[in-house]
């Protein structure tokens, strides 16, 4: 069974075609589970995200697709939601979806992975950047809001790689993702970036396989030609470290199925 949970419309402002279009393509490809999860507002960086007043048009327009394809795909709801303190939003978190992706983008005010602000790699400590996405992945875990985590190490996407050993950086997060019974996606988008590697790195999801952490697949389509990017390949990397099952979601619920 395929799956692809972890994907967006042009509500966020940096998305091309319509949500139609995706799940036509979704279908074209052979994909089984299709999830719309798009930037959740926020009063922040609003300008590449989905806004308050348009979160039940977004809503709206889920539903009618999963009931005008329910016969040929499984559309399900979800948003993805910035973790940054003091920016989580109860409108948000109190909205009845699929699921929820918890995301990193941000380090303090900094948007790390947008490539306008990668100057400021320079200017601090690669291994301090490193300790501080993984206490805010933690501390997201900690929360208890999400249920998958969104490109789990990101930090890497512009090749800024730590000195130390990125198991050691990461494992104290996993144990929290793991203690709240968290999903990690195999996002195919750092196959699209300068890092040119899935998220998350294949060294970290050993520790992930080991940890017992489930997985999910998304490609983080922000385009028609994004969705199911490079899904077999994906998939051949999950089972080379022993995964074979993966994880999708109904109204908050994990359910199992088999890739």
């Amino acid at each position: 069974m395929r799956i692809d949970l972890h994907n967006h419309t042009t509500r966020c402002n940096h998305a091309k075609g319509s949500m139609e279009s995706y799940i036509k393509r979704a279908i074209e490809l052979g994909i089984d589970i299709y999830g719309f999860s798009e930037h959740a507002p926020m009063d922040f960086d609003k300008e590449y995200r989905l806004k308050f007043e348009e979160m039940k048009d977004y809503e709206k327009e889920v539903k009618s697709l999963q009931e005008k394809y329910k016969d040929r795909i499984e559309i399900v709801l979800g948003y993805e939601v910035d973790y940054l303190k003091g920016y989580i939003d109860q409108r948000v978190i109190n909205t009845k979806v699929d699921y929820f992706i918890g995301s990193v983008h941000f380090l303090g005010t900094w948007g790390f992975d947008n490539p306008e602000f990668n100057s400021e790699y320079s200017k601090r400590n690669i291994d301090d950047i490193w300790h501080e996405y993984f206490r805010n992945i933690k501390e997201m875990a900690q929360t208890g809001y999400f249920d998958i985590v969104g490109h789990l190490d990101l930090i890497k996407v512009f090749n800024f790689l730590p000195k130390k050993d990125i198991r050691s950086i990461a494992t104290p997060a996993l144990k929290a993702i793991k203690k709240s019974n968290m999903v990690i996606e195999l996002n195919s988008a750092g196959l699209r970036k300068p890092c040119k590697e899935v998220y998350p790195a294949p060294s970290l999801l050993e520790v992930a396989y080991e940890l017992d952490i489930p997985i999910t697949f998304s490609s983080d389509a922000h385009a028609i030609g994004q969705v199911g990017f490079k899904y077999d390949e994906v998939r051949e990397l999950a089972k080379k470290i022993g995964f074979n099952k993966a994880v999708t979601f109904k109204q908050r619920q994990q359910q199992l199925v088999t890739f």
